[in-house]
């Protein structure tokens, strides 16, 4: 492994150095300040012409399951055909939004039962991601199944074997996980351009209301409109709490909190670029220091990982880190850290760093340095790094499309998609285990190739 990472490392440095020469030589303008920073355009090639029609059905129509349904009628061949959610307002939104025609209910069995739906997107609280993708599986429908795949750490096994059972296809939705920024992010980590990776960070901060999940409660939410009895059915039992139902993120009865909303993002293209099954070991600690409107979860976490060698990647250490009290707000990245240099990545861009030293063959400088005192002839001077920017060409659709892409492209031609349920569940473990750390303080200890907790 060493051997092969030490050949990538110099064909990279090799094409680093043609590549910034060539820069430097051709494109004056980059040469303000004399600071060269060459810049490349991630591309993604045109697809085929795509004709046969996939019939959709949304369930959970609130605000992500909304997105992801706008998103897929962008894929050509891609048609809304049935919604359904637990209250009225959004299934009268939907008859709004995508025309009258289109078939509405509360219970979401009866779009499994309809021959027409060829796929469906889950986009319910966490709570129901489990039951529901195994029955539309088990119903013969393609699922695309919102982060994190499960509820609980232990949900995972039945998705995976209802994928296997069926032979579905089952995405889970961490959109960025498909994007040109981990492609190219893949690409240069294997290449060596930042030599032996040995630690990543990533970070999510957020200020505004709407931002940190106290989403807007409808005047007419109550018993009538909302079919409360359902959404409590697979949980505890309780009397109608608008709250919980239209902001139920804050609540560990049906959403996983910061780790599962948004550090699973983070592990999922991670574990995309690093070829990782995931950490062995997940340490969580925070707090609630601000938003103190009834929550359950945190609005401040930290993490922290070991990852262990693998014949993917050495082992590194991983920080993560998720602030929904930042007055700086707008902050989200993944940082990849090596022996020589770093890699900062977003869906649609990756900035290369790479430290460089220079020394002088001038002899009068030398022979100062030599009366200077021993050792300083071979003294040399830090400079800035090296950078290089890597962004996403004018017109890029972004990661959520070419997330939601896959998924069909895999439907069509009876292919593999990206963030299938092993992998799905590989980036849910570690979070949802963040969570059993934190209220538990201590740290948890998790197997990844065979995806199962460890007791200590």
């Amino acid at each position: 492994m060493k051997e092969k990472q030490e050949s990538s490392r110099r064909s990279f440095i090799k094409k680093l150095a043609t590549t910034t020469a060539a820069v430097a030589a051709g494109s004056s303008l980059l040469a303000a300040e004399n600071k060269v920073k060459p810049f490349s355009i991630l591309k993604r090639p045109p697809g085929n012409s795509l004709n046969d029609q996939i019939n959709i059905a949304l369930i959970g129509a609130g605000g992500m399951g909304t997105q992801d349904a706008i998103v897929a009628l962008q894929i050509p061949g891609v048609k809304l055909v049935a919604v359904c959610d637990l209250y009225d307002g959004r299934l009268n939104d939907a008859k709004t939004r995508w025309g009258a025609d289109i078939f509405t209910t509360k219970i979401y069995k009866e779009i499994l039962n309809r021959k027409d739906v060829d796929a469906v997107i889950v986009g319910t609280p966490d709570h129901w991601h489990q039951q529901i993708s195994i029955d539309a599986m088990h119903a013969g429908k393609h699922v695309y199944c919102e982060k994190p795949m499960v509820h609980s750490i232990t949900e995972g096994p039945a998705v995976i074997k209802a994928q296997k059972e069926t032979g579905k296809v089952f995405q889970v939705g961490s959109q960025g996980v498909s994007s040109l920024g981990n492609e190219k992010a893949h690409e240069l980590l294997k290449s060596g351009a930042i030599g032996q990776l040995n630690y990543a960070e990533g970070f999510w901060a957020r200020r505004e209301p709407l931002e940190v999940w106290q989403y807007p409660i409808p005047a007419d939410a109550s018993p009538q409109t909302v079919d409360w009895e359902t959404y409590v059915s697979n949980t505890k039992k309780r009397d109608f709490d608008a709250k919980r139902f239209f902001r139920w993120r804050n609540y560990t009865d049906y959403g996983t909190g910061m780790a599962g909303d948004l550090f699973v993002h983070l592990f999922s293209s991670l574990h995309f670029i690093t070829g990782s099954m995931g950490p062995n070991k997940i340490y969580a600690a925070g707090g609630l220091r601000f938003w103190n409107d009834g929550r359950e979860v945190p609005d401040v976490l930290l993490g922290t990982f070991d990852y262990g060698k693998t014949q993917e990647h050495p082992a590194f250490n991983l920080s993560l880190r998720c602030n929904f009290v930042d007055g700086t707000s707008g902050t989200t990245y993944l940082k990849l850290v090596g022996s020589e240099g770093s890699m900062d990545i977003t869906w649609d861009k990756v900035t290369l760093k790479r430290n460089k030293t220079f020394g002088s063959d001038d002899p009068f400088y030398l022979d100062k340095l030599k009366k200077a005192g021993s050792g300083y002839a071979e003294r040399k001077k830090m400079l800035p790094p090296e950078e290089i920017v890597y962004d996403a060409e004018k017109g890029y659709l972004g990661g959520p499309y070419d997330h939601m892409n896959n998924f069909f492209t895999a439907i069509r031609n009876n292919g593999k998609v990206t963030e299938d349920a092993i992998f799905g569940y590989r980036a849910a473990a570690p979070a949802l285990l963040c969570n059993d750390s934190y209220y538990n303080n201590s740290p948890m200890f998790w197997d990844p190739e065979k995806m199962h907790s460890i007791k200590k």
